[in-house]
């Protein structure tokens, strides 16, 4: 809601009823379906109305919707319909689940191409967040979610955008042209980092920790490093201590 504040955009609140949910192996449990499915209805309304109803908050357009299915099947089909900016999601951290990409959101990472933010249990929103891209310069920007990080940048009051490079090769200072074409994506502060790390990985978890980074953004493609790092079992726990959210963007 503090998000959609600052980028004077509406919110739609999703909530994914199962298919069995709600159903017993009975004809009354048959029967009266629809009316456990009102209930979730409203009780999602009920919801959003702890936000919509104070000060703050009021100005703010929010609809919501009850669907029936799997979550990433009832997501896709609302963007489908729909023009979204940006789809947020939720994830609870350090919950035994090996990695942040083990659920509902991996099935989204996977599916949809609109630019998503993943945002741990605990974190709070904060104006001039610390933004840092994660790249290796292989990929570009789709026009549309450059144009989603650069709405998000300004409304944000971000200062700049940290541009982090994790090299192998010490000798290795920069990549001109890489920076060249991001500069002419990505609007305003551009800094570039270079650090060389043999583990990639291990270079952007401890990059993010010692830069104290709010928001990590990576770009999917195929056998990317996104997945390379959302496949490990200390990802949450960095999560917790340290980022606040992630921007998963697409080329």
């Amino acid at each position: 809601m503090n998000l959609a504040k600052v980028m004077q955009v509406e919110v739609c609140a999703i909530h994914a009823i199962g298919s069995t949910e709600g159903i017993n192996n009975s004809t009354y449990g048959a029967i009266y379906i629809e009316d456990y499915y009102n209930t979730k209805r409203q009780a999602l309304k009920t919801w959003a109305g702890t936000f919509t109803n104070t000060d703050e908050f009021k100005n703010i357009e929010v609809s919501t919707i009850c669907d029936v299915g799997a979550v990433s099947n009832v997501l896709s089909k609302y963007i489908d319909a729909n023009p979204v900016d940006l789809l947020i999601m939720g994830t609870m951290g350090a919950t035994g689940i090996s990695g942040l990409f083990g659920s509902n959101v991996s099935s989204m990472v996977e599916k949809t191409k609109t630019p998503t933010l993943i945002i741990p249990l605990e974190s709070k929103f904060s104006m001039n967040p610390i933004v840092t891209l994660a790249t290796d310069f292989s990929s570009t920007l789709s026009k549309e979610d450059a144009n989603s990080l650069n709405k998000l940048l300004a409304a944000s009051k971000a200062e700049k955008l940290d541009v982090l490079n994790i090299v192998e090769d010490p000798q290795w200072k920069t990549n001109k042209a890489g920076e060249e074409s991001l500069s002419k994506q990505v609007t305003g502060k551009l800094d570039f980092k270079y650090i060389s790390e043999s583990n990639t990985t291990e270079g952007i978890m401890n990059y993010i920790v010692s830069s104290k980074t709010d928001i990590l953004c990576l770009v999917k493609h195929h056998h990317n490093i996104i997945y390379r790092i959302f496949n490990r079992s200390t990802v949450n726990q960095v999560m917790n201590r340290s980022i606040k959210a992630v921007l998963v963007l697409h080329e």
